[in-house]
């Protein structure tokens, strides 16, 4: 997959460091993935949650932070929507981030 961008993520771990190693794995199992649709990433990830709109929200770091990305299947692109704490997601609409 594609993922559109990176630096989000960077920018985030810059911050909280503790979610480096994480987010580096997430970023780099996502770039060797060619998810068909989401049925397959809950496959792959458990607990991560579906959303309307091709959004998927993953657990990162035992649970810690939240990740929302978009997924256009069809040309495998990713875009990182959101990434924060639970304090922080609690404060979003996950469904249309």
């Amino acid at each position: 997959m594609r993922i559109i961008a990176r630096k989000t993520l960077r920018d985030f771990y810059e911050k909280h460091a503790d979610s480096r190693i994480s987010l580096e794995a997430w970023f780099h199992e996502a770039l060797a993935a060619r998810w068909q649709g989401p049925q397959e990433i809950k496959n792959r990830y458990p607990s991560a949650d579906i959303l309307p709109g091709n959004r998927m929200v993953f657990n990162i770091k035992g649970n810690r932070y939240r990740l929302i990305v978009k997924i256009h299947y069809n040309t495998g692109i990713v875009f990182i929507r959101f990434i924060g704490t639970h304090a922080d997601y609690d404060k979003i609409d996950a469904s249309t981030i």
